[in-house]
């Protein structure tokens, strides 16, 4: 049985110097798959970010391949379009957990999931506010590696313990 390193990611909807987090993205997502046995990569799909991490995986598994990642779309609630989704992301889950979750808190409660079920948390965050900031508050409580990505050098101090 394999070794599944568990790694989710989240961040702003928007994103500013996109090229430069996007390489730090890929910098992270290469690492990975070349360290672990086997990686599972959890995004969601809500923003800028979230898409930009989807595509860097795709990429890096073109470059890899997939016997030891899977890239897993975690909706927070049903959508439309799920064979769309289901056509380019190795696998779209939606958690039991989320089930008959109210649609403006289901964004936040997918997040907990992501925390809760994760070895590793990779966070885009700029302001100390708002979903993203208040998921990383989160995982500072739990037993898990975060990884944070933006565009400052100096974290602020309130984020403390963070990975570079």
């Amino acid at each position: 049985m394999l070794d599944t390193y568990r790694v989710s990611f989240i961040g702003h909807r928007e994103v500013e110097n996109f090229r430069f987090i996007e390489e730090q993205v890929e910098d992270i997502v290469k690492e990975l798959i070349q360290t672990k046995e086997f990686v599972e990569f959890y995004v969601g799909r809500n923003g800028e970010f979230d898409i930009m991490v989807a595509s860097v995986i795709k990429m890096a598994q073109r470059d890899y391949g997939t016997s030891n990642n899977s890239l897993v779309l975690v909706l927070p609630y049903p959508i439309a379009d799920m064979d769309d989704m289901e056509k380019y992301y190795d696998e779209v889950w939606y958690p039991q957990e989320l089930y008959n979750v109210h649609y403006k808190a289901a964004i936040t409660k997918r997040n907990e999931w992501f925390v809760n079920n994760s070895d590793m948390l990779i966070a885009y965050v700029e302001r100390d506010y708002g979903g993203a900031y208040e998921c990383l508050k989160k995982a500072q409580q739990k037993d898990i590696q975060i990884t944070l990505i933006n565009n400052k050098k100096a974290v602020d101090n309130r984020l403390k313990n963070i990975i570079y």
